[in-house]
């Protein structure tokens, strides 16, 4: 990912909140020299550092899972909060004119290796693991122990649990940084008129606000 200084984010704690809050992650591998793309959430089992790790799982007739004896190294890539920018929202183009439109975002990218366990306690554990993280902030969160035992063990036997243990963490938000001050409030009025960027508002609004 290219990453100019101006859009780089270092700060643990927002890129936490990101990946937290924009679980559905797209999972990048190798197999047979090709580039393969998967969509799974995946939720951190303990802080997202280098060393740590996360948790998801597949339909064991899902290939992906196979990664993780072919070709284990992978790339997850969370993303969200974007936004097109038109130049209509810079005050300076009506001074210059000097302006083109752009695109705003956030996307992480987490390159870790892939292990994957057909063992039943993995796969509840997995299993449960994503589903306290999904329920929480529900008025009445669901508990993998509402269903029958009879029913999640016959599920379980038609998954895979895979983990990803991280060994590397880019971030980059491109959150109209490079421009000056009236054209970032610019931006952010402009998008916060628009239900569809109201996320990618916050973004701007929290860092300049």
């Amino acid at each position: 990912m290219y990453i100019p200084g101006i859009f780089a984010e270092t700060d643990e704690t927002l890129i936490t909140r990101f990946v937290d809050t924009h679980p559905l992650a797209t999972l990048v591998g190798i197999v047979d020299g090709r580039p393969m793309a998967d969509h799974l959430p995946f939720v951190r089992v303990d802080h997202l550092i280098e060393g740590g790790v996360m948790a998801s799982h597949v339909a064991k007739a899902n290939p992906t899972w196979r990664l993780a004896d072919e070709s284990p190294d992978v790339l997850l890539i969370f993303s969200g909060a974007d936004a097109y920018i038109s130049p209509s929202l810079y005050p300076t183009k009506r001074e210059t004119h000097e302006v083109v439109p752009t695109y705003n975002y956030i996307s992480v990218h987490v390159h870790g290796r892939l292990t994957c366990s057909h063992d039943r306690e993995d796969k509840l554990r997995c299993v449960s693991l994503l589903t306290q993280r999904m329920e929480q902030g529900n008025d009445e969160p669901w508990s993998v122990t509402d269903a029958p035992e009879r029913y999640i063990q016959k599920m379980l036997e038609g998954i895979v649990a895979i983990n990803l243990e991280i060994l590397s963490i880019q971030a980059k938000i491109k959150a109209s940084q490079n421009r000056v001050m009236k054209d970032q409030i610019g931006v952010l009025n402009g998008l916060r008129t628009d239900v569809r960027t109201i996320e990618a508002a916050n973004v701007i609004s929290a860092r300049i606000e």
